[in-house]
């Protein structure tokens, strides 16, 4: 019998659905040897066994398909229990994006529960989640990040200020998301107030950083210990940014992977990405963005501890560049969970 592997899905961010389409990819490529053991996270927050197909994941039919079930916080036990039965849980592989799933706050519970866990830890989850303390940390590492400034609902921002110290075009953010939800570039006072208000819909807090000069890249690591990168790719924008509309359509942008740089630079931005992953204390896998400014610098944009995992999704694109099929990178991230 192979070992028992919780795929888990879903949950009460507002990626949800990409998180499905995600699992779907994963559960589709899963390597042979592993038992995949599907867990769906509803947007309540309700927890089952999924037991359908991998379409019903796919168009969001679920219903009729599960059972109730929770894992146990109990250390001795590694299971998740259903009505019906105790499943022992070999290792934990969320594929959930933003709040709830990505944060740390589910990496949490899987460690309480001593289940091995597929990615990054606890800490390193909800520093990553955190645009403007990861800066902080990585900054201490001699990588440059965009200046930025943090506000609280309860802080009064003054845009006169703001456009005295960030200048305009200025990106305003939630603080603690994913999948560019909530985002808003603004080139004056007026598009400021509006992109607040609309940042606060998504987080308690907000991060208003500077337009970085230049185009972002992108570049997968994995490993514990010893690192392996993916390919980088680059991200090509007619106008705009990258926002929720184009990460998943694609229709005035386009992923070149490679990325049309020299050889030097690509190593450049790979061993950036190394140090910002270690630096940040990544573990398993995850996708480190950043912008290669028009002096030729690179600049750090954020981490994706569970970037987007369908078939043409960013991370598998970058790593079957670098000649990893689908199916050998989850049996990376399990074999190193696992170890």
């Amino acid at each position: 019998m192979g070992k028992n592997i919780a795929v888990m899905f879903g949950g009460t961010s507002s990626e949800y659905s990409v998180s499905l389409q995600s699992a779907a990819s994963v559960l589709e490529n899963f390597p042979k040897g592993y038992n995949a053991v599907p867990i769906w996270i509803t947007r309540n927050g309700e927890w089952f066994r999924f037991c359908g197909s991998i379409e019903n994941i796919r168009s969001d039919n679920l219903d009729g398909n599960s059972e109730k079930a929770f894992i146990s916080p109990d250390r001795t036990s590694k299971c998740l229990i259903t009505k019906t039965e105790n499943i022992t849980i070999n290792a934990a592989f969320p594929v959930m994006h933003g709040m709830g799933g990505e944060d740390g706050t589910l990496q949490g519970l899987i460690e309480l529960a001593g289940i091995p866990l597929c990615g990054c830890g606890t800490l390193s989850s909800a520093i990553c989640m955190d645009k403007f303390r990861a800066h902080k940390l990585v900054s201490t590492a001699g990588i440059a990040v965009p200046m930025g400034r943090v506000f609280s609902k309860h802080d009064k921002i003054d845009p006169a200020e703001i456009k005295l110290t960030i200048g305009f075009p200025a990106f305003v953010k939630p603080l603690r998301g994913g999948s560019s939800c909530g985002i808003s570039i603004v080139v004056n006072t007026d598009e400021l107030i509006k992109a607040i208000k609309k940042a606060f819909e998504f987080d308690n807090e907000i991060i208003i950083e500077e337009e970085i000069k230049g185009f972002e890249v992108g570049c997968a690591v994995m490993g514990n210990e010893e690192l392996i990168t993916g390919e980088i790719d680059e991200i090509k924008i007619a106008g705009g940014f990258f926002d929720y509309t184009e990460k998943y359509t694609l229709k005035t942008s386009q992923i070149l992977c490679p990325a049309p740089v020299s050889a030097d630079v690509s190593n450049q931005i790979k061993q950036t990405a190394k140090t910002i992953y270690k630096t940040l204390g990544c573990k398993g896998f995850a996708r480190v963005d950043m912008f290669l400014g028009e002096n030729g610098n690179i600049i750090f944009n954020e981490v994706n501890t569970i970037p987007g995992f369908t078939e043409h999704s960013r991370f598998p694109s970058m790593m079957k560049a670098a000649g990893y099929t689908f199916s050998q990178v989850i049996e990376m991230i399990i074999e190193g969970a696992l170890k």
